[in-house]
């Protein structure tokens, strides 16, 4: 019987193992390590993200000169500045992110969403 329970036990671990790697995603983060979002409001590739909400949720901006792989794009703001894009969708930090890795600001609204690649 004990070698049935314990067979049993490692049996159910490795599928839970094997669950949870099947569904573990890598998520995004810019150069320093801090973790990239996606908002639900924005329309296309342009953000809906000005005034208070930016103070919150800070664009990822570039320049020209900077170089991406192909899915992420530079597209101009209303405050003249460029935003990243990925994969078609304008690219944020969370301010309430302190350290590299944190992911404090996924889920936030129902509207905020880290990028897993």
């Amino acid at each position: 019987m004990t070698i049935t329970m314990t067979r049993s036990a490692l049996v159910l671990a490795a599928l839970m193992f094997s669950a949870a790697g099947a569904q573990a995603e890598e998520m995004l983060t810019a150069q320093n390590g801090m973790t990239l979002y996606v908002f639900d409001k924005d329309k296309g590739d342009q953000s809906s993200c000005y005034d208070d909400c930016a103070v919150n949720w800070p664009p990822y901006v570039g320049t020209a000169d900077e170089k991406m792989p192909d899915d992420w794009k530079l597209v101009a703001r209303t405050d003249n500045t460029m935003q990243w894009t990925f994969d078609g969708k304008p690219v944020y930090f969370f301010k309430g992110d302190a350290a590299k890795g944190d992911a404090t600001g996924d889920g936030k609204g129902g509207v905020w969403h880290v990028i897993k690649e």
